[in-house]
């Protein structure tokens, strides 16, 4: 479809707009995958946080540009289609990466990180970390184990003073009766 320069502008606008405001962006080449296979990889994307755009390159250039993004235009060649991310990258790299697995595409050529470019084998580093819920589930998990123990030494205590207590209830109950 033919667009005008107007609308042209209009995309680059709106792409530069949405570039500024992620801080993960992956460049993947979508080559062989049908349009059912990318309404797939949207779906799981949108689950996720991310957004899957399908981009020509020079108006990506541009975008990138206008945005004020760098680091990542040198990978904008062939067909491209680009992932912008929300605040954890590690779920976007995760989609990517199983997504990879199961259909053996997108190939991802590039990432773009709070500012610091990360080959494909950095990007699938990040995927299989845990997600951040799991890491703050972790987190919770390791500071529970030194507090239920120190509860558990407090409770000990507790019964140990209550069970002194006891006994000398009863070896003064058992003294007033002689």
């Amino acid at each position: 479809m033919m667009r005008t320069k107007a609308q042209k502008q209009e995309l680059v606008t709106s792409l530069a707009n949405r570039l500024s405001r992620s801080p993960t962006i992956y460049v993947t080449d979508f080559t062989g995958l049908d349009v059912a296979r990318i309404t797939e990889l949207r779906r799981k994307l949108r689950a996720a946080g991310a957004e899957y755009a399908v981009v020509k390159n020079t108006l990506a250039r541009r975008a990138f540009a206008a945005a004020r993004v760098a680091g990542i235009e040198s990978h904008l060649d062939g067909p491209t289609a680009l992932v912008l991310g929300g605040a954890d990258p590690v779920a976007a790299a995760k989609v990517l990466a199983d997504f990879a697995k199961e259909h053996e595409k997108p190939a991802i050529k590039a990432g773009l990180v709070e500012g610091k470019t990360i080959t494909p084998a950095e990007v699938k580093q990040l995927a299989a970390l845990p997600s951040k819920p799991e890491l703050l589930a972790q987190l919770a998990g390791s500071l529970q184990g030194p507090l239920a123990g120190f509860v558990g030494v407090l409770n000990g205590l507790l019964w140990n003073m209550l069970g002194a207590l006891e006994a000398l209830h009863t070896k003064r109950a058992s003294g007033a009766a002689q």
